[in-house]
This record gives structure tokens, sequence and C-alpha cells, in this order.
């Protein structure tokens, strides 16, 4: 059994935490909302260390899931931050959402220090943490891939190496260009029963046997017919992984008209305070514009 750290405790970081010490790792974990720290511990073998620094000493592996790239420059380079505490050998894994120009730049940081890199961004949802059946992209070498790999598969169902550093974060892109086009879809195809007098239920247990069929459908149809969006992946955080992705389509010269126009609707729903709110409800946009008399595209 290994040492290991566990840096931010939110939504996704508390159960994927708590996989790794119920494996029967020595696990410590920091999270800045102490109370979240608490509840963990009081739930899981493992010790709540004072700050990111104290959690990574004498780890032989280091996991991040915090929220953007700011928090993790911040954690990892900023004073008292992971890499000042972290011995040459061990590997940090980064699990947010972030750019793949921080993860290159995070590469080099830890290189010159001795310390392995992998991103490894991650999908499935609070429900796949919790499940331990979560897919998980990397990007980094194949010596600290392999070095972590038996730890991914505490919490995954697949964890695979797709380059060097930053190609998890590039494949975490196309992950949400993907889902931002099937959960549109998705709402306009319920909108669009709706409007025709059908019934959405039975629609969709026709049709999800069917070439149609998505994880979008079978996990969010039922919630989305019924208005409920208080859970699941928040619209804000969509918008934040939205805009990672046009900023690297603008470097690499990738056309994504429809992620253009996908985030414009979220955006709407962010003003209708739906910012939290699961990203299915792109439902509630179309279904209030339609109410409006308004054009529901």
């Amino acid at each position: 059994m290994a040492a290991l750290a566990f840096v931010g405790l939110g939504v996704m970081g508390f159960p994927m935490a708590g996989h790794l010490a119920g494996a029967g790792h020595a696990l410590r974990v920091f999270n800045r909302d102490t109370a979240k720290s608490a509840r963990w511990a009081a739930t899981h073998r493992g010790t709540v260390a004072a700050s990111a620094a104290e959690a990574a000493r004498g780890a032989g592996a280091v996991f991040l899931c915090l929220g953007n790239d700011d928090s993790v420059r911040s954690v990892v380079l900023g004073e008292g931050g992971l890499l000042q505490a972290m011995a040459p050998g061990a590997v940090l894994v980064d699990h947010t959402t972030a750019s793949a120009a921080l993860a290159r730049e995070l590469a080099a940081a830890c290189a010159a220090r001795g310390v392995g890199w992998v991103d490894a961004p991650v999908s499935g949802g609070q429900a796949g943490a919790e499940n331990g059946k979560l897919t998980i992209m990397c990007g980094g070498e194949a010596a600290h891939f392999a070095d972590v790999e038996a730890f991914l598969a505490c919490y995954s169902r697949c964890a695979r190496l797709l380059g060097p550093a930053g190609a998890g974060q590039l494949a975490k892109m196309v992950n949400q260009v993907c889902i931002a086009g099937v959960v549109q879809g998705l709402a306009e195809g319920l909108h669009f029963a709706r409007a025709a007098g059908l019934d959405g239920l039975a629609v969709i247990d026709v049709i999800r046997q069917g070439a149609a069929q998505s994880w979008q459908m079978e996990n969010r149809h039922s919630s989305m017919l019924e208005g409920r969006y208080d859970f699941g992946f928040a619209v804000d955080w969509m918008r934040k992984d939205l805009g990672i992705v046009q900023d690297e389509a603008r470097r690499n010269g990738a056309s994504l008209p429809l992620v253009a126009l996908v985030d414009q609707f979220y955006a709407e729903l962010q003003s209708m305070g739906g910012g939290r709110w699961d990203t299915s409800s792109l439902l509630a946009r179309l279904e209030r514009n339609q109410s409006a008399g308004s054009d529901p595209a």
C-alpha cells in the first residue's frame, strides 16, 4: 500500500479520495474548506493535513481535483506549494479540467524538480465518481502513467494515456464538445415531442433502443421532462469548459460553430438564474422562449 495525498474534496474529489482510502492506501487529504475535510475524515480512513504541502510531503503520488487553471497553478507553484514539498520520483496527477497550456507548463515545472506529471481530467459526473466508474483521459510520460495507473483504477472503469503532457486535457475538450451537441439535440428532441403532443417518456422508450441512444438520453431524459435541474454538472462549469475549448480552437484553427452556439445558450441559462443547474437544463431555455412567444432557438 502506498502513501498518497489528495487535494480538493469537492463533488468529485470527495468520493475519489474515498476510493483510494478504501483500497487501503495511507492517504492524507487537504481542502481549503476545513468542514469538507472533517466530513471526509468522518466517513473514510485517512489523515487531514493542515495544508496542501503538508499533505504532499512524503507521498509517492499526489492527486488534485480543483476548479480551474488559477487554482491549480496557485496550489502547485505558489508559496508553500506542492512542488516545494514533493520529493523527486513522486508523481503529480491533476484531475482538474483545465487548459492544455497549463498542463504543459506544470509538466515542465515538475520535470525541473524530478517530479512526474500526469494531466488526468475525468468524465462520468458525480455518480461516476461515487461508483468508481469514471473515464480518465491522461497526458504525460508513459513511465509516470504506469506509476499511478493502479491508483486510478480505484475510481475508474477506463484510464488511458493518450499522449504527452496536455493530451489528457485536449481529450477532455473533445469530450465536452461532444456532450454539448448531444445534450442540445436531446433538449430539442424533447421540446419538439411536447410541441407535437407526444408522450415524451414513451417516445424515449422507443428511440433509446435505436441509433439516437446516448448517455445523456439514458440518464437525463426523465429529469428533463420533469423540469428537475438542481443536481449534476453545473452550467457554470460547462461554460468554463467550453471557454477552454474555444480558446484552444482559436490556437489550433479548429472550427466549432456548434460549441459557440451552445455556449451562448448556456449564457442565457445563467441569466435565467440557472448557473448551478445541470447542463441538461437547455430544455428549460427552449420552453421559456416558447412561453414568451420568441423563437425557441
